[in-house]
């Protein structure tokens, strides 16, 4: 619903002509105020949904805006040297930016820790020498689709 209030004015000096002339014989003021109220209903519902696709759209658009400035200014402390202190109330913002460099270490170590615990190595007269160690690893079972 809305509502659009409205003032229409008119203010005038109409002219007579005689023998003298053209001169102003009155002064005329007219004044019209008033309102409109205008209620509005969807006839169509597709544009409602199409509505709600766009407004879903914008709000996933939003929340990536967000992650996004918010690792490029958690990178941006880090690389300066800073972070946030554990007891702040924003100190979780940041936990999950981390280095890739320092990501792929993580990594190789986990993978290394897996293969050692889990496989079996293979003999060194089964590869070349200057070729990294390898493995054999028991078979995981195949998820059921």
């Amino acid at each position: 619903m809305t509502f659009s209030p409205f003032y229409m004015g008119n203010h005038t000096k109409p002219w007579d002509i005689d023998e003298d002339g053209m001169r102003p014989s009155s002064y005329t003021m007219a004044e019209n105020w008033g309102g409109q109220i205008n209620f509005m209903f969807p006839l169509d519902v597709s544009g409602l949904r199409q509505c709600r696709r766009i407004a879903k759209r914008q709000e996933e658009k939003l929340r990536l805006d967000y992650e996004l400035v918010r690792v490029l200014k958690c990178a941006e402390l880090q690389r300066k040297g800073f972070m946030l202190t554990e007891n702040s109330r924003v100190y979780s913002m940041c936990n999950d930016v981390v280095p890739i460099v320092a990501y792929e270490k993580k990594k190789e170590a986990a993978v290394k820790e897996h293969l050692e615990t889990n496989c079996t190595q293979i003999p060194k007269d089964k590869f070349k020498p200057w070729q990294k160690q390898k493995y054999q690893c028991p078979k995981t079972p195949q998820k059921q689709k």
